[in-house]
């Protein structure tokens, strides 16, 4: 478990400024929050169907 919180905490650090939004929109930290959620439920959702 802790190698995929490790992934996507790498995952969400590198791919941030990559999914960033125009300065001053007012929703980049919504944005953010937004994808990293995505990107961990995904993660789990990969982790619980291949664990053994």
């Amino acid at each position: 478990m802790s190698r995929i919180i490790t992934l996507s905490t790498l995952f969400i650090l590198t791919a941030a400024p990559a999914m960033a939004n125009a300065p001053g929109g007012g929703y980049e930290g919504i944005t953010g929050m937004f994808y990293g959620s995505i990107a961990i439920l995904l993660a789990y959702g990969a982790y619980d169907i291949y664990k053994t």
